[in-house]
């Protein structure tokens, strides 16, 4: 649809509005003023009926089952696996693009995978099934820091150790985790219902389910999603997912091997360079970021600690932050749904 001024609007629904997810891409499509003609607020049946903040405004929430999609443009789907399996073909056999977050069509090689500031030529690929996925959160935050250095000297092989808020793990896991700090304050027993082990306090080597070979699916998430976005599926990665006791913000220690030599200051300064990357790199206490401190509620993504890697003659250590649920998830989201804006619909 159009204004009377001729700008271009689009009717968009967001399905899974009540997650966390969900609330950030309401909250990041009205402050980047994406051209919005009606915003449809979409979730199960189950939560259906309330209302949600758009802005200034209350959207009444909808039943996705009885939704027709055939009124909107453009979907965003941040409800998990499961809706996305069972609706976003609804979706699509509509005529309505749709931008997913959930893992559910990730790998499937006629979806494209996309970080726009990393490979937006992927978005290329959307027509052939509607849909455009939206890499893990932890995938995203890492190969933002990494493009760069890939496309100036290639990466052999990367090392990297996570560090994942609660967040990731959705409203119950920030509940426990709050329940648990407050009861350990109070020298009371905790209860653990979210995580396997207690959260408060601790640190946990484990994201999602463990497979038979060891790994978790966090893992191997970050293995497929990292070759298939960089296209190289040369690239050797070893993944070793933690979750902490930390609210919002994920950090990742990075140990890289690049294929041509790249010392420390001069990935600094590509990083310096590069849209979406904010650098505290000082050699001082505290001169790094944390997800806490910067991160946060932030769209940027920080680099610091970064060294040459003194074992290794081809080696380079990076650390990394980033707002797991804004940038990593809700903001990724919104700006492949403004590039399909300008070059898909």
């Amino acid at each position: 649809m159009s204004t009377a001024s001729g700008e271009r609007r689009f009717d968009i629904a967001v399905v899974g509005v009540t997650g966390i997810i969900g609330e950030h891409l309401l909250d990041l499509l009205k402050d980047r003023e994406f051209p919005v003609g009606k915003v449809h607020a979409l979730d199960v049946e189950a939560v259906a009926g309330g209302t949600v903040k758009f802005g200034n405004r209350d959207l009444p929430v909808d039943d996705l089952g009885t939704f027709d999609f055939s009124r909107v443009q453009l979907a965003l789907f941040a409800a998990g696996s499961a809706v996305a399996a069972a609706f976003v073909a609804k979706a699509t056999a509509a005529g309505c693009l749709v931008v997913d977050s959930s893992p559910q069509f990730r790998l499937e090689a006629d979806v494209p995978l996309v970080i726009p500031e990393v490979n937006p030529e992927a978005l290329a690929g959307v027509r052939v099934r509607g849909i455009v996925a939206s890499p893990n959160c932890s995938t995203t935050l890492m190969l933002m820091a990494l493009k760069p250095i890939h496309d100036a000297v290639g990466i052999a092989r990367i090392n990297v150790c996570t560090y994942q808020s609660v967040s990731g793990s959705g409203r119950d896991a920030i509940e426990e985790l709050g329940r648990q700090t407050a009861a350990l304050l109070n020298f009371k027993d905790v209860e653990v219902k979210v995580y396997p082990k207690q959260i408060a306090f601790n640190v946990l080597p484990q994201v999602d389910v463990i497979d038979d070979s060891g790994c978790t699916r966090e893992e191997l998430a970050m293995l497929r999603e990292t070759r298939k976005i960089l296209g190289d599926v040369s690239i050797g990665v070893n993944v070793t997912a933690v979750r902490v006791p930390v609210f919002y913000g994920h950090s990742a220690a990075l140990h890289i091997e690049t294929r041509k030599k790249i010392g420390a200051d001069e990935a600094r300064e590509l990083l310096e360079n590069t849209a979406g990357i904010v650098v505290i790199d000082r050699h001082e206490d505290g001169g790094y970021p944390t997800a806490v401190s910067d991160a946060s509620g932030e769209d940027a993504v920080f680099v610091g600690r970064i060294r040459d890697d003194i074992s290794h003659p081809c080696g380079l250590n990076l650390w990394v932050v980033g707002d797991n649920i804004r940038k990593g998830m809700a903001l990724n989201a919104v700006q492949i749904a403004e590039q399909l804006i300008r070059s898909y619909l």
